[in-house]
């Protein structure tokens, strides 16, 4: 059966996004074959992605591509992929720790390895990152008591973990992608891609940190809102959207990304002050249009900077010293996520270190099956 014919497909939502996950060896090995594919899978370019299984929305448009991997650390590599909604796009410059959680089920049931803890290489970024879920040999079991915010009813723990400990040096990004230690420096090849824990840009402070995501933290006070809005109230907020826009093109070229107008990062993070018991509220851009709640790499960036003396909004954060949980709030609920952090100096000349992070998400099969492209226009 040819790809135009049809395609071995299985449809996951991880954590709060939803995606389609292949084996590497079921796509075109050429990208450009590959990409023209995908957008013909998932509908795009297209508003409605209505000829296509693609959800119309940038959490609901992704793509995990997965296969055996070749290196002694990992039991898969696991190959990230946005699909652009109303553009023909598809985007590699990113991890997605919400799909990633769908990864090692997948495994399983592609019968890549036997069961969980599976150790999956994120190609984007070159990191490492471990899923431990419940199941016998050969077989996943998705039903259990973990709710997380923003999804339905519960299912079982995904825990993932990220050990950041063999991470020396993330100032070059080419190192860091063969070391492949952790989420420091995923897409810049550092946590603090400018080399500044703060920078002012066009007269907004923030912090530009990429601990799995890149992420511009700015005070939603800076840019004249409470960050407590709704996700409709920010995104019928024209002059504001224009505003967040022009702030992600300039910190994309600070933090070494070029010209981001055509990409999915940096994501932008509002925060402000907890309101629901928390340690941070959050509002985020991805990368124009709001999310519903936040991004699993995204909350781990934002926690990272809550820990760096001087962050943007770090004094806004409800933290204890040597804490390394943390409750982000987002628009549905609340995520927590983990983080430690070094507790040597922190320079310029030598930043942080991330020792750990992690999360827990749920995942669920949706269907398993054949998906059939549309013809070529």
């Amino acid at each position: 059966m040819g790809a135009d014919d049809g395609v071995r497909c299985m449809l996951m939502r991880g954590g709060t996004s939803k995606g389609a996950y292949f084996l590497a060896e079921d796509l075109p090995a050429d990208p450009a074959e590959r990409d023209d594919l995908l957008l013909r899978i998932m509908g795009s370019p297209d508003a409605r992605q209505i000829d296509g299984i693609g959800g119309a929305h940038p959490l609901t448009s992704k793509v995990a591509v997965i296969s055996r991997s070749a290196r002694a650390d990992a039991d898969v590599d696991y190959l990230f992929l946005q699909v652009g909604v109303d553009a023909a796009t598809v985007s590699d410059r990113q991890n997605c720790g919400n799909l990633l959680a769908g990864v090692g089920p997948f495994a399983v049931e592609r019968g890549l390895v036997a069961k969980a803890p599976v150790r999956i290489h994120m190609v984007n970024s070159g990191g490492l990152a471990t899923a431990a879920f419940p199941g016998a040999d050969g077989t996943v079991d998705y039903d259990g008591p973990t709710a997380i915010a923003g999804v339905p009813g519960t299912a079982a723990a995904v825990v993932l973990t990220f050990d950041d400990g063999q991470q020396s040096d993330n100032r070059q990004q080419s190192d860091n992608r063969q070391q492949g230690a952790g989420t420091q420096g995923s897409a810049s090849g550092a946590l603090l891609p400018t080399g500044n824990v703060r920078d002012v840009i066009d007269g907004v402070t923030v912090t530009c940190v990429d601990n799995g995501m890149p992420v511009v933290v700015v005070a939603a006070s800076e840019l004249g809102r409470t960050g407590y809005e709704t996700v409709a109230e920010l995104e019928a907020d024209a002059e504001l959207g224009a505003r967040v826009q022009a702030l992600r093109l300039a910190a994309g070229e600070l933090m070494g990304l070029g010209d981001v107008s055509g990409t999915s990062v940096p994501k932008i993070s509002l925060v402000a002050a907890p309101a629901d018991g928390g340690t941070i509220c959050t509002r985020t851009f991805i990368p124009v249009r709001v999310h519903e709640s936040i991004g699993v790499l995204g909350a781990v960036s934002v926690a990272t900077a809550l820990l760096l003396d001087g962050a943007a909004g770090a004094g806004l954060a409800a933290v204890t010293p040597g804490q390394t949980r943390f409750d982000i709030e987002h628009p549905t609920g609340h995520l927590e996520v983990e983080v430690e952090i070094d507790a040597g100096p922190k320079t310029t000349s030598q930043p942080p270190a991330v020792i750990r992070s992690g999360v827990v998400r749920t995942a669920r099969k949706l269907f398993d099956g054949t998906v059939f492209p549309r013809r070529y226009s």
